[in-house]
C-alpha cells in the first residue's frame, strides 16, 4: 500500500471515529433518550443535528472540491502562462470559477444553518 492510499484510508477512518464520537457523546446519548420521550421538544430533535451536520458537510465538501480544482487548474494555468503570456485572462477566469465553488458551498451552509430551530426567548 503506497503512501497516498494509506493517507486516504487513515483520513476516512478518522472521519468515522469523529462521527462515532459525535453520535455517542454524552449529549448524543441524551438526545437519543430524549427523543423516545412522549413529549416532543422540537428544538432537541434529530432535525437540528441533521441540519447542523448538513451545513458542515456542504461547507467542507465544497472547500475540498474547490481546493482540488484550484490545485489542478492552477498548475495548468501557470504552465500555460509560461508558454504564452496572453493566456492570462483565460487562466485567471478558470481559477476564479473554481474558487466560486467554495463560495457556493458557504452560501448553502449558511442557508442550512439559518434553518436550525432555536428555542424562543
Amino acid at each position: 500500500m503506497n503512501g497516498k492510499k494509506k493517507f486516504y484510508l487513515l483520513l476516512g477512518l478518522f472521519q468515522i471515529v469523529l462521527v462515532f464520537i459525535v453520535f455517542f457523546s454524552t449529549n448524543g446519548v441524551v438526545t437519543l433518550v430524549a427523543a423516545q420521550a412522549t413529549t416532543l421538544d422540537y428544538y432537541n430533535t434529530a432535525t437540528s443535528a441533521i441540519l447542523a451536520m448538513s451545513a458542515a458537510i456542504s461547507v467542507g465538501a465544497s472547500v475540498l472540491g474547490s481546493a482540488l480544482a484550484i490545485k489542478t487548474v492552477g498548475t495548468a494555468a501557470i504552465s500555460s502562462l509560461a508558454e504564452r503570456e496572453e493566456s492570462f485572462f483565460k487562466a485567471f477566469l478558470v481559477v476564479a470559477l473554481a474558487e466560486a465553488l467554495a463560495v457556493y458551498g458557504l452560501i448553502v451552509g449558511i442557508l442550512l444553518w439559518t434553518k436550525i430551530p432555536s428555542p424562543p426567548g
